[in-house]
């Protein structure tokens, strides 16, 4: 019996975090793996049970009194879209709603200097329990809320030693090497050609081999590079100084049977290399041209059918759709570094995208928040924008086979666990701050350019994790 899209993509998650363990999502004696999906709780049965009656009654949560809702947005590339759906709540209900969102890599500061303020943010996020370390005083219990009792499972909530529900993730994502079915076929019908099929990729000596042969040949191609500008700019450098990075910590984390750690050891940074240096050298742009290349940049080359490759995820079918690159030749395979038995690893999938309702708002404003929330996730208008204009896979039981989204990059993540091949989950969650990250991301720019070592993106990666762990922990 074919298993549901989404069952899969949650269970998929789950699967990732028992696999990794990449850091506690609850305070539950830090048990944050998940168990099968179908062996659900007889307590996850009462919740869908009560939230059902609540759906069907309109709600339990509504918005009363002068309460208005302030959203903090982390995610640019649904800015959009959140300030229609805030417009869309506030014409139907007369509840003001306001979306602000934090321009790429800059969320913790903007939202340090937003809750400073005499209005701040009402609805915020956090990217798990390293991000909720920070915030954690400043989050409204949401055992109560319709958020909560719609989770299809706790393993999607940030829950204390206390038992309060601070944090409920929205979505769940997938990223990997997108890729352009047409040209890679086009590209093993050449002579010569290190493949046959794409299937044969499967590891990070044959995408080296296959990368290279293609920027070898990127003019019989009508291409610019084999892989898109590794942008360095901040809306892009995310892609390489976390996502990028998340495979050698997953991978220490495998070796060495922990969740976290307060000092990573880099055990294989060698691997990290690797693949960053295939990134810089088989691409549409030299590598003294990454500190201004931006995402915009990388999607668009991508989009416009100018290279194969493209470290990205499912969110990022907006900017490509509508252009060069049919959804039917749309493909993802994963990142592979250079691992013994990577022929059977697969995507990346999880979760960095926890709402948080600030605690510190007036008791209207919570309840406003928490009625826009439940419209966001029960509302067609809410369920149709996150299928059809966000393209979210999302952890509640509201979301039925029909507010799935139409999205190939999702369907191609399904494909991925459909072949069976072991989920990896998303340790990044676990890097002890932005500050960290700047620093592996100002040392791999460095190094791309010329004017740095590698031993430089060692030592930001090792020492500063060390250090900023101490550094957040005073």
């Amino acid at each position: 019996m074919k298993k549901k899209l989404v069952s899969l993509m949650l269970a998929a998650a789950m699967a990732a975090a028992m696999a990794a363990g990449c850091g506690s999502n609850n305070g539950n004696g830090g048990n944050d793996s998940a168990s099968d999906k179908g062996n659900q709780t007889e307590e996850d049965s009462s919740k869908e049970d009560s939230s059902s009656e609540d759906s069907e009654e309109g709600g339990s949560q509504t918005a009363s009194g002068d309460g208005a809702v302030y959203y903090l947005n982390f995610k640019p590339e649904q800015a959009d879209q959140w300030k229609a759906l805030a417009e869309t709540y506030t014409e139907q209900t007369g509840v003001p709603v306001t979306v602000e969102t934090a321009a790429s890599g800059t969320y913790e500061s903007t939202l340090k200097s937003e809750m400073a303020k005499d209005e701040a943010p009402t609805l915020f996020q956090v990217n798990g329990p390293v991000g909720l370390a920070s915030w954690k005083d400043y989050c409204y219990d949401l055992k109560d809320s319709a958020v909560y009792k719609n989770l299809k499972s706790d393993d999607f909530a940030l829950i204390a030693d206390s038992g309060e529900v601070q944090g409920v993730a929205y979505v769940i994502e997938t990223y990997g090497l997108i890729y352009n079915k047409k040209l890679l076929s086009d590209y093993c019908a050449l002579d010569g050609a290190k493949i046959k099929d794409a299937s044969e990729i499967n590891s990070f000596a044959k995408l080296k081999e296959v990368a290279d042969d293609i920027q070898a040949k990127k003019d019989d191609l009508g291409i610019v590079g084999a892989f898109t500008s590794a942008g360095m700019d901040s809306s892009s450098d995310w892609r390489f100084k976390t996502h990028l990075a998340n495979l050698p910590i997953y991978y220490e984390y495998q070796a060495d049977g922990i969740e976290s750690t307060d000092a990573v050891k880099g055990t294989y940074l060698d691997n990290y290399k690797n693949m960053w240096d295939l990134y810089i050298t088989d691409s549409t742009v030299e590598p003294t041209m990454l500190s201004s290349s931006t995402g915009e940049d990388a999607a668009a080359e991508f989009a416009m059918g100018e290279a194969v490759f493209y470290q990205n995820g499912t969110w990022a079918y907006n900017d490509i759709k509508d252009n060069e690159v049919a959804d039917e030749d749309l493909g993802m395979m994963p990142i592979y570094i250079g691992m013994e038995g990577e022929e059977n690893q697969g995507l990346c999938t999880g979760s960095e995208n926890y709402w948080c309702v600030n605690k510190n708002a007036s008791q209207e404003d919570i309840d406003a928040t928490l009625a826009f929330m439940e419209w966001v996730i029960t509302s067609d208008e809410g369920r149709i924008c996150f299928r059809d204009e966000m393209g979210f896979v999302t952890p509640f039981t509201t979301f039925t086979d029909e507010y799935q989204p139409a999205n190939p990059l999702v369907a191609a993540s399904q494909e991925d666990i459909d072949a069976g091949h072991k989920t990896v989950a998303w340790c990044f969650t676990t890097m002890p701050s932005e500050n960290w990250k700047n620093g592996v991301g100002s040392a791999l720019l460095e190094y791309a350019q010329g004017t740095g070592e590698w031993d430089a993106v060692v030592t930001a990666f090792v020492d500063g994790w060390a250090a900023e762990v101490q550094a957040v922990s005073e």
